[in-house]
């Protein structure tokens, strides 16, 4: 009970300091915080270099593989089910919305760009950290309190090596992967949706999307989906290594703020990201 107490007062107190420190400095409070996040980007940046070294051997190869599965097939069922449907309201609103204009024969190309450049890799990405970029989260966090990895340090195992580097490798090799998928799969939506079902002419949609995509379109696509799998590797990884290093919570609870961080955090990463490889890549 004491030790409940402290930990709640402790908490209180910085809650306090924090909220009394806006009010009165106002510009102190927020240097403090923006150092915070310059702090933790650069952990994050040497926790990914750390694992990028780790991945040369020929252990990694089956821990990588089964990790693949996890990430990249387990996950191939909610990613076709969400680019069918994004395909198919996308057919439906250009359809209607260009039929105004008399260009309803660029609906093919206009679902496919859409998807290929921008909704297939950030959908992607956002259904990928849902549902196995929180269970990374969670899973490391879970040893981390249970001190399986400093198990893993007696033992003379690198954790990073055993438990990070598999991670990171499979998820670069299965989002562009499944982005691809999710291209495909939603570009016959897009075709179910004006072919089938408004009675467009099959052939235009099909010669709409062979005469203005391009090959610069799909690598750019496909640039996107590997910078958004190095973000969702390394921010899940990160919160579930180091969840024990939060102040405002301990043991499951922390877990838990871990998790929903690593998935709010990444969220954001892969939109901010995607405006800026978008920049470059224009």
């Amino acid at each position: 009970m004491a030790l409940t107490a402290d930990i709640k007062g402790g908490s209180e107190n910085e809650i306090k300091g924090g909220a009394g420190l806006l009010v009165s400095r106002p510009f102190a409070f927020i240097g403090r915080n923006a150092l915070g996040w310059i702090n933790r980007l650069g952990a994050a940046a040497i926790f990914l270099c750390m694992a990028f070294l780790s991945t040369i051997g020929r252990k990694q190869l089956s821990k990588t593989v089964q990790q693949i599965y996890y990430i990249g097939a387990r996950s191939i069922t909610i990613i076709m089910l969400v680019s069918l449907f994004t395909g198919m309201v996308l057919g439906l609103q250009s359809y209607h919305s260009l039929l105004k204009f008399g260009a309803s024969g660029a609906v093919g190309s206009l679902v496919s760009l859409s998807l290929i450049m921008e909704l297939g890799p950030v959908l992607t990405a956002i259904m990928i950290t849902a549902r196995a970029g929180s269970a990374i989260a969670a899973e490391i966090g879970i040893q981390r309190i249970s001190e399986q990895i400093d198990a893993l340090h007696t033992m003379r195992i690198n954790p990073i090596r055993y438990l990070i580097s598999p991670k990171i490798t499979a998820a670069i090799i299965s989002f562009p992967l499944l982005t691809a998928v999710f291209d495909l799969i939603g570009i016959l939506g897009g075709y179910i949706s004006a072919v089938v079902l408004l009675g467009l002419n099959g052939g235009v949609y099909l010669h709409s999307i062979n005469t203005y995509v391009v090959m610069s379109d799909i690598t750019n696509g496909f640039v996107k989906s590997i910078v958004f799998a190095i973000i969702v590797a390394t921010v899940c990884c990160y919160q579930g290594y180091f969840a024990h290093l939060r102040k405002d919570s301990h043991g499951a609870q922390a877990v838990g703020l871990a998790t929903t961080s690593a998935v709010v955090t990444s969220c954001v990463l892969i939109l901010v990201s995607d405006y800026v490889v978008t920049s470059l890549l224009a």
